[in-house]
């Protein structure tokens, strides 16, 4: 059986790449009253499968267990009173998953928000970058 190409999601500015190891990055992770918590890795993972069409693509491509995605979206569907991806069973036409309109539209305020917060942390961030000690032997 031939193996289905992943397709690359370009990684949120607010993930950690080792270019990105070196200057400070602000991460958005909403945590609601009743401890449930959204953040850029549910959102790739939602990147991924809009991608892919499948959940199980989406998280080899996270490298994460297809159980350990597939509860990640169980997850964000029991958050909100609308579900956040709909998925269909294989059989003969294979299966699959999609973002719902709303999936969508929480994805797109999420990385706006994202956005958000860059920008009004930039002027704070870059005065604590250049307070750093990158000489991390010669503390005292």
């Amino acid at each position: 059986m031939p193996q289905r190409k992943v397709q690359q999601i370009p990684r949120s500015p607010d993930s950690m790449t080792d270019s990105a190891a070196k200057t400070l990055v602000p991460v958005l992770r909403i945590s609601f009253p009743d401890e449930d918590r959204l953040g850029h890795g549910k959102m790739e993972l939602l990147e991924h499968i809009r991608a892919t069409g499948s959940i199980s693509a989406a998280g080899r491509a996270m490298d994460m267990s297809y159980r350990r995605a597939w509860l990640l979206v169980s997850e964000m569907n029991r958050m909100f009173c609308e579900h956040v991806v709909e998925s269909q069973r294989g059989g003969q036409k294979g299966g699959g998953a999609a973002l719902t309109p709303f999936g969508e539209e929480l994805l797109e305020r999420f990385r706006r928000m994202e956005k958000t917060m860059r920008t009004s942390l930039a002027e704070d961030l870059a005065w604590l970058e250049g307070k750093r000690n990158l000489e991390q032997g010669e503390r005292g």
